[in-house]
């Protein structure tokens, strides 16, 4: 919710966070209004906090989720939007920026496999 004056603020914050406004309708009889809109997943961190100093206190925010969208591109493919969600993600969690390849787990799994096989003709007495 918003009045009119902080209108500007809160699009060009979406905008910004490539946000999407899909419904927009004034509250009757005020000057208030409530902006639906859509923000990737990764984009509402600190939405509320940004929102304050760019329309001066006028309007509140809430977030839910309401939707999963693939983001176009191949994650594993340098400077697309998909890899970089992956290497922020990874980065917030601890991990290599790099993601491994198939190759890498290959062998731990044929190498598991080789051994229930054998395992399985030849079982300890």
């Amino acid at each position: 919710m918003h009045s009119e004056i902080a209108a500007g603020g809160i699009y060009g914050l979406l905008s910004r966070r490539r946000g999407h406004v899909f419904e927009e309708s004034q509250i009757a009889g005020t000057t208030i209004f409530v902006v639906k809109a859509y923000l990737p997943v990764n984009e509402p961190f600190d939405f509320t906090a940004d929102l304050r100093p760019n329309i001066g206190g006028q309007a509140l925010s809430q977030c839910v989720f309401d939707h999963w969208q693939v983001l176009p591109g191949d994650p594993l493919d340098a400077g697309t939007k998909p890899n970089r969600a992956v290497i922020e993600t990874r980065k917030r969690k601890g991990l290599k920026e790099s993601v491994s390849t198939l190759d890498n787990y290959l062998d731990k799994l044929v190498d598991q496999l080789e051994t229930r096989q054998t395992k399985s003709i030849f079982p300890s007495v």
